[in-house]
């Protein structure tokens, strides 16, 4: 399992915006230049967070620009944004348990329940960290 790297490309983009956005225009290639990624990548997570509401982007060279304070931004609001899950669950279930075998037969009943809870206990705490933070994290850094 591994939450791919979209949500953490999502977190820079956001950061990169609220810590530079009234000095330059940001740009996918703004972008790109910070995340090391290429343009169509950013383009492509970019258009999500657009999607969910997080940022606007003008249309051309016209930048972007974040549509709430900081504060306001989990870092869930930009996991729900970017890493769609496959039926809303994190954990993915191998397919075909052996229905004969007694572990196989009864699998999911030891463990569906505690893979809900570890999926809601992770979503709980990205829920408890903002954009904001990272960017207070990136300002105490002292280069910014």
């Amino acid at each position: 399992m591994q939450i791919s790297s979209r949500f953490t490309i999502a977190i820079h983009i956001l950061t990169c915006v609220e810590v530079f956005g009234e000095e330059y225009k940001i740009t996918s290639d703004f972008l790109a230049s910070s995340i090391r990624v290429n343009p169509v990548i950013i383009r492509k997570i970019l258009s999500q967070l657009r999607n969910a509401g997080l940022i606007e982007v003008a249309r051309g060279t016209g930048g972007t620009k974040i549509t709430r304070p900081a504060g306001e931004i989990t870092l869930y609001d930009v996991y729900e944004a970017v890493d769609l899950l496959e039926e809303g669950t994190l954990f993915h279930f191998h397919e075909n348990p052996n229905p004969v075998c007694p572990v196989g037969r009864n699998i999911h009943k030891a463990l569906d329940e505690k893979l809900e809870c570890i999926q809601t206990a992770m979503e709980d705490e990205m829920r408890r960290f903002t954009i904001a933070d990272v960017v207070d994290q990136i300002r105490q850094c002292g280069d910014v």
